[in-house]
């Protein structure tokens, strides 16, 4: 086995050592100039002496460095070492020899090379030079400086002077000042070659790449010839240790993955590590309380740092400043509060004046004095002809009248507590006993009792309500009962229109759905069903031809087959098309029934058997989803339906409230749920909740969206319409309370800014409703008309109204079983 062997040097040996190691230095540190120098005559020197350079390093290396060799088990130790001491002895004084002289030789050679080459490049140094050549001709002058250094040192060195403090830290171990090399084996390279911009130092010539990109590779890149780079020998464990055992500078050595070479840290770059660590700035000229100098100014720019338009809600007055400009404007009318021109004017009249005052002027005129205002004494009523002393005749009653008849009085007047003599003069009518009783009451009454003095505003029914336009200006909207469609036993509770217009679907609790013509009020088709009928929803989508029916538990999605047979028939193979996954996922609480036989024939094409009954279907504008509401679902009050892949989803896992209804955004993927008191707004792609309207009501009955989808309005049970602008606030913008009954319904039209609101009065009231595209404009609302005519059964009036999806018409259900039509 052979083991691995460190031998460091001996005391003895340093002194002999000493000179020749500063002579390499000073020699390694002459080679690296040589090599960086642009002349040809730099290049030749190298080559001459490149063999006794490298003999000469790598003998002197065995002396000083730590050794490492491979000795097998068997051999002496003590053998060997006697007889290397013998064989270095020689190899010393031989190399002490010749490198004095080869030294001095080279040396005065490379003198004359210098001062030839400054010669020639003096005269071509002027004023026109560019960056990259001055910054050639300062490193030249610098090299020069060091090789002038360098061949004192040789001098010194060959007379046997001693060494200097530099030359003795190389010595001890200790590094080098910066004009000595410390890499002796790092091969020349002339930077100036690739020197074909500002950039001082070209070392990576990969790019900027990351080196994990070559991690299994022999090779980190390649060169502009195509040839792989192959990447610099890398240190073993062994190299590291004792390189962190021998080099003194290890700690603060770093190595460059980058440019594939060891860097020292100077104690510029330690100071810059300390302040980061520290929390502070790396430069240390960087002052943190330095004057701040704002980037925004007070004055008005012309150019604005954003243009972002103001919200809504800022132009909405503020409360606080009202009260302000209401108390300066009084300020203003009492004349307390005046312009300073005003005030000015009144001093230059004072001091004009001649100051006389009047001594009988009466306070009330007096309006510049701030105190508090004299209220008068409320003055007491003028007597009339029952105190008088000489009353008229028919006041007089005569004496013989009994007692009764005297103190009778007539209606509205209030009883006397004497009797209605006459005298002929005031000086005959005696004295009144209770009169300094009631004077002194008054007096009580006038120093006691508080008084305040009220001001009645005179205002007119015109300056307090807006300034509406006439309904006249607005038309057209539905003023007049056009068609009445009968048939039905008992309550409509829900009527749909299909998208063309033609047809009218209504679910009665008489157990039949019927189908009507719009245009001639005839009944087309009669369906029976199970039980009473909740709610019936044609499909918006004009391809299809289906009518979602909700009795009880079920919903049946059911083909009238009326209008286009392309458009029915498209409908039916729509359905039969579809194919059942490999791995379906049914929904416990949904079942879904494909219709056959009979039920098929007579229109019946799917059906949704659901654990509760159901209250509500609301399909989406596209017509592939529908929503159903069940009240007493809880957690899953609320299911959402695809027809095209008949699959079911709850998108809640829990809900708080009871909910009442819910709709589809016209255009964005939001569900708005309505529960008895608050309206949520959810986003069904990011399964969050968007807004929460507060309605401030007791119960909600109904909603509909407007069509752009930037308003809704709420029908309560409390007698209220709510609109609310989402816009501007989660508050409603108008609260309407026409009705006098509960509101069972409420609905948008499609293209005429009109809604309406149904309500257990018999009445159906139409509103104008304009909503503006200039964000800075609130909606106009105007009541236009109230429609009359159905009858109040067992207290419920009308249940259901729904517009013409084209025509400015409106249809409403009622509980008297009538359907009436208003255009």
């Amino acid at each position: 086995m052979a083991e691995v062997v460190a031998k460091r040097k001996l005391p003895r040996e340093v002194d002999e050592l000493s000179e020749s190691q500063a002579r390499l230095d000073l020699f390694a540190a002459s080679q690296d100039s040589d090599g960086d120098s642009d002349d040809a005559s730099f290049d030749e020197s190298d080559d001459e002496n490149s063999e006794y350079s490298s003999s000469e390093i790598s003998e002197e290396e065995d002396e000083i460095g730590e050794i490492v060799t491979l000795k097998d088990d068997s051999a002496s130790e003590d053998d060997s070492g006697n007889e290397a001491s013998d064989e270095d002895a020689t190899k010393r004084a031989d190399n002490k020899k010749r490198g004095v002289e080869d030294t001095t030789n080279r040396v005065n050679v490379k003198e004359k090379q210098i001062k030839a080459l400054q010669g020639t490049l003096e005269p071509k140094v002027t004023e026109g030079v560019s960056k990259s050549s001055r910054r050639r001709q300062k490193r030249r002058e610098k090299k020069a400086a060091e090789l002038e250094l360098n061949r004192q040192n040789d001098e010194r060195s060959s007379k046997g002077e001693e060494a200097t403090d530099d030359e003795k830290k190389v010595e001890d171990g200790l590094p080098k000042p910066s004009g000595i090399s410390q890499d002796k084996e790092k091969p020349a390279v002339d930077e100036y070659e690739f020197d074909s911009s500002d950039e001082e130092d070209i070392r990576n010539t990969v790019g900027n790449i990351p080196m994990e990109w070559y991690r299994g590779f022999d090779h980190i890149g390649y060169n502009v010839k195509g040839e792989k780079i192959i990447k610099p020998p890398t240190r073993d464990e062994l190299d590291e240790f004792l390189n962190k055992v021998d080099n003194p500078e290890y700690w603060r050595t770093v190595f460059d993955s980058k440019n594939g070479e060891d860097i020292v840290l100077s104690d510029e770059d330690l100071d810059v590590i300390r302040r980061i660590q520290r929390g502070g700035y790396p430069d240390a000229t960087v002052d943190p309380y330095e004057p701040y100098s704002d980037f925004f100014t007070h004055e008005t720019m012309i150019h604005p740092v954003t243009r972002f338009p103001d919200h809504k809600r800022s132009f909405i007055p503020s409360l606080t400043e009202k009260a302000m400009v209401s108390r300066y404007l009084h300020l203003m009318r009492q004349g307390i509060l005046k312009p300073s021109w005003e005030k000015d004017r009144e001093k230059e009249k004072a001091k004009q004046k001649v100051p006389y005052y009047d001594l009988w002027k009466a306070d009330e005129d007096d309006t510049r004095r701030r105190h508090i205002a004299h209220i008068a004494a409320p003055k007491l009523p003028l007597p009339g002809h029952s105190e008088s002393y000489r009353p008229p005749p028919e006041y007089i009653l005569p004496d013989k009248a009994p007692i009764d008849e005297r103190n009778e009085t007539p209606e509205g007047e209030s009883r006397l507590r004497f009797t209605r003599p006459q005298y002929d003069a005031l000086r005959k009518v005696p004295f009144y006993q209770r009169y300094f009783h009631e004077r002194f009451s008054r007096c009580l009454d006038l120093y006691l009792c508080p008084r305040q003095r009220v001001v009645r505003n005179r205002l007119d029914a015109d300056d307090i309500l807006p300034q509406l336009p006439k309904p006249k200006d607005l038309q057209p909207f539905p003023t007049t009962l056009a068609l009445l469609y009968t048939g039905h036993t008992s309550y409509v509770r829900s009527i749909s229109v299909d998208p063309s217009g033609q047809w009218l679907v209504s679910g009665s609790d008489d157990k039949t759905v019927r189908f009507w013509e719009v245009s001639t009020g005839r009944c087309l088709k009669v369906v029976e069903v199970e039980g009473a009928v909740q709610c019936v929803a044609w499909c918006p989508n004009p391809v299809l031809c289906l009518v979602a029916i909700s009795v009880e538990s079920v919903v049946h999605l059911y083909n009238p087959k009326l209008g286009d047979k392309l458009v029915v028939s498209g409908t039916d193979k729509l359905i039969e098309d579809y194919q059942q996954p490999d791995d379906p996922k049914p929904m416990p609480q949904v079942e879904w029934e494909i219709a056959e036989g009979s039920r098929y024939e007579e229109g019946y094409r799917l059906s949704l058997k659901h654990f509760k009954p159901t209250r509500q279907v609301n399909w989406h504008g596209k017509g592939d989803y529908f929503s159903c509401v069940i009240p007493t679902g809880q957690r899953t009050s609320i299911l959402i339906h695809q027809l095209s892949k008949r699959r079911s989803q709850n998108p809640f896992k829990k809900f708080k409230g009871l909910i009442q209804c819910s709709s589809f955004h016209p255009t964005r993927p939001f569900l708005f749920v309505a529960t008895q008191k608050q309206v949520r707004v959810y986003n069904l792609i990011k399964q969050v909740m968007v807004k929460k309207l507060i309605t401030y009501a007791k119960w909600i009955s109904s909603i509909s969206i407007h069509p752009s989808g930037d308003n809704i309005i709420i029908g309560t049970y409390d007698c209220k319409l709510s609109w609310f602008d989402l816009d501007l606030s989660v508050t409603p913008y108008k609260t309407l309370r026409h009705h006098k009954q509960a509101i069972r319904s409420v609905c948008y039209h499609r293209r005429y800014p009109l809604f309406a609101s149904a309500s257990d009065d018999g009445t159906v009231i139409i509103c104008h409703g304009q909503v503006y595209n200039d964000l800075l404009q609130n909606p106009m609302i105007v009541p236009v008309k109230v429609l009359k005519g159905h009858s109040i059964t067992s207290g419920l009036g009308v249940l259901c109204c729904e517009f013409h999806p084209s025509q400015p018409w409106i249809f409403s259900s009622a509980a008297d079983g009538n359907i009436r039509l208003f255009t």
